[in-house]
């Protein structure tokens, strides 16, 4: 059982990953300089523009990593019916998703332990502080 896709984000949920970038002084004069001429609304939208536009330029790479993986593409999300499900069948989850991983917040602990072998997140995982401490040792690199 690999846990079930969700097309909607939990209202908890944001919806985007705060990063943080640092550029030299050149370049954000440069960015500041597009943002005043016009070409973007502000830095942000700036950042998301080049962002999108190298993973449009890279994406045949991505697809062809993604398969070679067999990652999940978007979202996956656990729920604990999804994990008791799992422990009875006597199953255990090697969970590798590109995007976001989200356990339901009523997951105990002791679930993840008996159902989550190896767990590999190329963007952002979801759960709570005692879920991801229960992870932290299957935590795999990509």
């Amino acid at each position: 059982m690999s846990g079930k896709s969700i097309s909607r984000i939990d209202r908890g949920t944001p919806e985007a990953e705060k990063v943080t970038v640092n550029l030299g002084f050149v370049d954000l004069g440069q960015v500041d300089l597009l943002v005043a001429e016009g070409f973007y609304s502000n830095r942000t939208d700036f950042i998301r523009s080049a962002v999108r536009q190298q993973i449009a330029q890279h994406s045949e790479a991505v697809k062809q990593v993604v398969s070679r993986k067999t990652l999940t593409l978007g979202l996956q999300h656990y729920s604990r019916a999804d994990l008791e499900g799992v422990r009875a069948a006597g199953q255990r989850l090697k969970v590798r998703v590109l995007g976001l991983a989200s356990i339901d917040p009523d997951v105990p602990p002791d679930l993840v332990r008996d159902t989550i072998e190896s767990i590999v997140v190329l963007g952002a995982l979801y759960a709570s502080p005692e879920v991801k401490a229960a992870l932290a040792d299957r935590m795999r690199a990509p």
